[in-house]
């Protein structure tokens, strides 16, 4: 006899394909795929074994190591399932409800946006210039207190001039990147993790990946000038805009911070 086959398994099987293609996808892209392959392997063995040949010994075995190999699995991806997580919430539709279940008090001063914006503007714009290379992190819903803890605490108004020394060469936090929360440099000098993205032009260097990686795991906004070229580049949304004037980085700067 036939078994019953309706609309119903369909989905179901179309969602599973669906789970499996982003796995391997996400898999890829950190550079696990021979970890999938082997995963789905076992899988598939542990069901021809437990389910259809039903050798209950064996199948027992594997079905203890099933249990215990979810949490290693967790422990082993853990970077992976945060990230898939983050995307997950990141979503725009999902950003969407976000805002409609916002309170309207939220909303920024435009002068206030102003005042915060043009700092670093014209501190990017004579940086390009000289050729200074610097990362600008802005924080925006999610909080960066784990990248703040890695450098320097400043807790200062947001200068022109104070943002150029920080970044100056010889200064001892020139390398790290400065996170800038609300109207306040909070800290220079921090570390990012750095995005394994191979889709990333050859020619940007660590500075981009790194602001292309804290836009992966946050919202926040990642400003970068090249030491090498003087291009300034920013980070939204797990996206680079590369090659930007200083009108159109105060453009964009207003258009995401307002």
């Amino acid at each position: 006899m036939f078994f019953e086959f309706g609309i119903k398994d369909i989905i179901d099987i179309v969602l599973v394909a669906l789970m499996l293609f982003y796995i391997y996808r996400l898999m890829k892209e950190s550079r696990s795929l021979n970890v999938f392959m082997g995963i789905l392997i076992f899988v598939v063995l542990w069901l021809v074994v437990s389910q259809v040949l039903e050798m209950k010994l064996l199948g027992s075995i594997m079905d203890k190591l099933v249990s215990v190999g979810v949490i290693a699995l967790i422990i082993l991806f853990q970077e992976d399932i945060r990230k898939f997580l983050y995307n997950l919430g990141a979503h725009q539709r999902v950003q969407t409800l976000r805002r409609l279940f916002s309170s309207s008090n939220n909303q920024h001063d435009p002068e206030q946006v102003k005042q915060i914006i043009m700092p670093i503007v014209m501190s990017c714009l004579s940086m390009s210039k000289k050729k200074v290379g610097a990362l600008i992190v802005i924080q925006r819903a999610t909080p960066l207190d784990d990248i703040v803890a890695t450098g320097e605490r400043l807790d200062a108004s947001i200068n022109q001039r104070l943002i150029e020394n920080i970044f100056f060469k010889n200064s001892p936090l020139h390398d790290g990147a400065m996170v800038i929360t609300h109207d306040r440099i909070r800290a220079a000098g921090c570390i990012l993790p750095v995005s394994h993205d191979l889709h990333i032009p050859k020619e940007l260097g660590l500075r981009h990946r790194a602001a292309l990686g804290i836009t992966h795991e946050s919202d926040c906004i990642a400003i970068v000038v090249s030491e090498e070229t003087g291009g300034i580049s920013i980070a939204i949304r797990n996206e680079f805009q590369l090659r930007l004037t200083a009108e159109k980085l105060e453009s964009i700067l207003t258009q995401e911070l307002a």
